[in-house]
């Protein structure tokens, strides 16, 4: 067993909805290298500073994300029963060892997309914007209102109340 430590740089386009970690941005990894039959058993930690935006107020917001993850590297031996697919099968799915080298790059950002939160919040109880006129509730208070909306559709039965009223009050 091999354990190593390395913080590596983002690769682009590692986000998801709200929420992205910038390129660039060091992903720290705490990866454990096995021997195994098969091949080499990789797993570990990625962590990573994430930004973003409220999913309800739109604020931006930082926070961190970790994942873990866990993958087999197989051999490429021909006795192996992971080395070839068998006829009909798929071979998706199925880490090569290529040399002494193994990528990493899919497997962690597959992890790491997966940990970011969909629905990224500034806060749990955030209140988020208002419908009406998109002030943010949380800042606005309890007491922040708008007149009763009306329905468009009822304007016509609304002229012809005002005209039955001025008809009974003449």
């Amino acid at each position: 067993m091999h354990k190593v430590n390395r913080s590596v740089p983002a690769p682009a386009d590692l986000g998801v909805g709200l929420v992205s970690i910038p390129e660039g941005t060091d992903i720290e990894l705490d990866v454990r290298l096995e021997a195994v039959m098969e091949g080499v058993l990789v797993s570990g930690t990625a962590r990573a500073p994430f930004t973003g935006e409220c999913a309800r107020c739109l604020d931006p917001l930082d926070s961190y994300v970790e994942a873990d993850f866990q993958e087999l590297f197989v051999y490429p031996d021909e006795d192996s029963e992971f080395s070839e697919p068998a006829e009909g099968d798929d071979e998706e799915g199925v880490n090569h060892l290529e040399g002494d080298l193994l990528d990493t790059e899919p497997m962690v950002r597959d992890a790491v997309v997966l940990a970011l939160p969909q629905l990224a919040l500034c806060r749990e109880d955030c209140p988020g914007l208002c419908q009406e006129c998109g002030a943010k509730l949380a800042e606005a208070g309890p007491d922040h209102r708008h007149g009763d909306p009306v329905d468009p559709r009822w304007s016509a039965l609304g002229a012809l109340k005002d005209t039955m009223n001025d008809e009974q009050e003449g």
